[in-house]
């Protein structure tokens, strides 16, 4: 069998953008081609000129905060005030509740990133006579709100040509229009750090329209003016940024505040005006996050010892269990049991629940399928939110259960990988050409190899903790050393497949390649 070497690779990673539609900025689709996008701007532009109260309305995760942030930001370009709230999970719930429509008297509310399962707080919206403008992109239920306008790319006619945006682009493309319709001199790149940040927190495609602007972003968040990602910069000291310094480093910690305490503290920092006050909201958001990974390994371990192997989802629930990170939790066991995970916290008899998968069905349709027991649900393909009666989890796991019978097979998607790794080609230009191809994410992953017959020489156990496996291994004569992390299990075979990843080592100013083990087979 032919490996991948150096010339493989670039065929195979290049072959991936090939016919990309949207390879560069000036090609993206218009914001015109949006369902109610033109009713939207005239009614914003009439809110502006009669000096209306405009409210923003956002939602506590990373996607809803950078969506609230690029509005605030774009109407303050523009010298236009607005008010803004966000909710807070643990007094409002999500998004546009009838308890936020409490906050708010009159003029025009603009929901980013939540709205069109909104459909209670629509009409005592109506009742107080205040104009609606949605602006989402999650699963377009049964029940559409009464609003002036929705702008979301999942409407079955709606003519925008890239469905799987997340809920910051839409905002993003609203204030395009708004520009547009009052002829404005904004340049709309200068909020592509911000974008892109969202995009991948929110685990979007990283295919066509999402790869340019993902691509684009991260070289702005190098030399972006905003003092929050001057200050990630100075943190994070990086040459450049890629996908994963978002996903596992910048975006948890902006996750954090919605979870543990107030999304308003994500806002804060990515609002800041001066160094000091990102320095604070950034310090604050580390607390938030080392308490969170606190809380998040005690319930993971509960959650675990109460799955079922034989149930064909993880489908667990707790007294108290923390809201803020059973969504973590159920991508967690999700990955580790291979199979869809709902895990619900249970508060004076309600069951919140959220839902993750890595699976080829769509959770939300199948969610659906029990909607006669849920008090509320949304969501989309690979994440879903839902509540319920407690009373009713047992029934809820048995429907669920029947619903993903069928589907079996398709539980979990297993990574792909690019074939067999030629050990002897890897070095830092190899893994050169993986970062040429950056960003990766959902459905353009970051390249895995497979490691055939490979001996082991000897292995280490090392880290503070002793929780990290250093295996160092031969491939036909060439010695390697290999990382798992996270892994202390040393009862290991003297004969290996693997699946690994690379990446660079920098120790005391020495860049080396970096072999990463994801399974051993």
């Amino acid at each position: 069998m032919s490996k991948i070497t150096k010339n493989r690779l670039f065929e195979l990673l290049s072959a991936r953008h090939l016919n990309n539609p949207y390879s560069k900025l000036a090609d993206l689709p218009s914001p015109d081609n949006f369902k109610d996008i033109h009713i939207a701007t005239k009614r914003i532009k009439k809110a502006i000129l009669e000096k209306e109260t405009i409210t923003i309305v956002g939602d506590y995760d990373v996607d809803g905060v950078v969506s609230t942030t690029i509005m605030l930001d774009f109407f303050n370009t523009i010298n236009v005030k607005v008010n803004h709230i966000i909710p807070n999970r643990f007094e409002h719930g999500y998004g546009l509740s009838t308890k936020i429509v409490d906050l708010i008297d009159d003029g025009l509310v603009i929901t980013v990133d939540n709205g069109i399962s909104a459909y209670e707080a629509s009409v005592k919206l109506k009742e107080k006579n205040i104009d609606l403008i949605i602006t989402d992109h999650h699963t377009v239920g049964d029940k559409i709100p009464i609003a002036l306008a929705i702008i979301n790319p999942k409407q079955h006619d709606c003519k925008f040509e890239f469905k799987d945006i997340c809920g910051a682009q839409v905002a993003w493309y609203l204030c395009a229009a708004i520009k547009k319709e009052l002829n404005l001199d904004v340049n709309m790149s200068s909020f592509l750090d911000l974008l892109c940040v969202a995009i991948i927190a929110d685990i979007m495609p990283m295919t066509a329209l999402n790869y340019t602007l993902v691509k684009q972003g991260l070289k702005k968040i190098k030399t972006s003016p905003r003092e929050a990602f001057k200050k990630l910069n100075e943190v994070m000291s990086k040459e450049a940024f890629v996908s994963d310094d978002v996903g596992f480093f910048i975006a948890p910690k902006l996750n954090s505040a919605g979870r543990m305490d107030d999304a308003s503290v994500a806002l804060s920092f990515l609002l800041s005006k001066n160094a000091h006050t990102a320095n604070e909201t950034l310090s604050l958001l580390d607390e938030l996050n080392n308490y969170r990974k606190t809380l998040q390994e005690e319930i993971s371990r509960k959650a675990d010892f109460k799955t079922d192997k034989k149930d064909n989802a993880v489908i667990v629930w707790g007294e108290d269990w923390h809201e803020g990170v059973i969504g973590i939790v159920a991508s967690k066991l999700s990955n580790a049991h291979k199979k869809p995970a709902f895990i619900f916290s249970i508060h004076n008899g309600i069951a919140k629940g959220s839902a993750r998968a890595n699976a080829n069905i769509n959770l939300y349709d199948i969610i659906t399928k029990a909607n006669h027991l849920l008090l509320g649900y949304g969501g989309h393909k690979n994440a879903a939110g839902l509540s319920l009666n407690a009373s009713n989890l047992e029934e809820f796991k048995t429907i669920i259960n029947n619903e993903l019978e069928e589907y079996k097979e398709d539980l979990h998607i297993e990574p792909i990988t690019l074939g067999e790794l030629d050990v002897a080609s890897v070095d830092l230009e190899f893994i050169s050409i993986i970062e040429k191809f950056e960003p990766y994410g959902l459905e353009n992953h970051r390249p895995i190899f497979k490691l055939s017959n490979i001996s082991l020489v000897k292995y280490d156990l090392i880290g503070k903790d002793k929780n990290h496996l250093k295996l160092t291994l031969n491939s036909d004569g060439i010695i390697f050393e290999a990382l798992k992390f996270n892994d202390s299990n040393v009862n290991i075979s003297q004969n290996l497949n693997l699946i690994v990843s690379l990446s660079k080592n920098e120790f005391r100013g020495e860049v080396t390649p970096q072999f990463l083990i994801q399974d051993i087979l």
